[in-house]
């Protein structure tokens, strides 16, 4: 029971959970799925409302914002519906980021509330801790900027909501690597730069496997990625079993 309450309390304690109905909402929705990805990102954001006994504002914000998403999809005629499996991608998108650089402004950046609940109360308000806030904050912020840029280039540019490039694959990377950077960054002591890589690098392999099954770019290149994500996985790997050899025999 205290492993699994442990567990429980380190999820809850993650930044990576309170983004999280942003996360589904930006990568389910599409043509066709915008009733189902507004009423997960809901199902989600009051979950963690209702489970935290002093909701966050970024919960709070997520709940309010895809409420009336899931409202506006349920009285939505035919057109306003296609409008919204199209363009909300970005909107959300933009709505997380404004929300991101609005708190950094306001010196109350989203990340520090859960934080807060990693580091003893004397550090809370130490440059140290206020910096470490706002570069996460700024990543986070970065992230969903270029998946609605990626999203706008779907739309706007390729008229394609569902392309295999601006709808899932540079999404997803963005958002992953700002949930590995959020581990990554305030880490003490830091871990080398190449360990932020390593979920990124994971990736280049399943992607290139979508890349030639979805035929969406010649063939060398989807093969190309999946060779250049194999060596640099076994680099990086070779990197930390070599780090890991020297820091048992400094042990010693």
């Amino acid at each position: 029971m205290n492993g699994a309450a442990g567990w429980g309390a380190r999820l809850m304690n993650s930044s990576i959970t309170g983004m999280s109905p942003w996360i589904i909402f930006s990568l389910l929705v599409g043509p066709g799925r915008y009733e189902l990805a507004a009423a997960l990102a809901l199902a989600v954001a009051v979950v963690l409302v209702v489970v935290r006994h002093r909701p966050v504002y970024l919960e709070v914000a997520g709940l309010v914002f895809f409420a009336v998403l899931t409202v506006i999809g349920m009285i939505a005629l035919t057109d306003t519906l296609r409008w919204l499996e199209t363009y909300t991608n970005e909107l959300s998108n933009l709505t997380i980021a404004a929300l991101a650089a609005a708190s950094v402004a306001a010196r109350a950046p989203l990340t520090t509330p859960y934080a807060r609940k990693k580091v003893p109360h004397e550090f809370w308000h130490t440059p140290e801790f206020l910096r470490a806030n706002v570069v996460v904050t700024h990543a986070w912020g970065l992230a969903f900027l270029a998946a609605a840029l990626a999203g706008g280039v779907g739309d706007l540019v390729l008229h394609n909501p569902d392309n295999l490039w601006t709808a899932w694959l540079i999404q997803v990377s963005a958002l992953i690597t700002a949930m590995r950077f959020t581990e990554w960054y305030p880490a003490v002591p830091r871990p080398p730069v190449r360990s932020l890589l390593m979920p990124f690098v994971g990736l280049l392999i399943p992607m290139g496997v979508l890349v030639l099954l979805l035929d969406a770019a010649p063939r060398w290149f989807a093969v190309g990625l999946m060779v250049v994500g194999v060596v640099l996985a076994r680099a990086l790997r070779k990197d930390v079993v070599i780090e890991e050899q020297e820091g048992g025999r400094d042990l010693k």
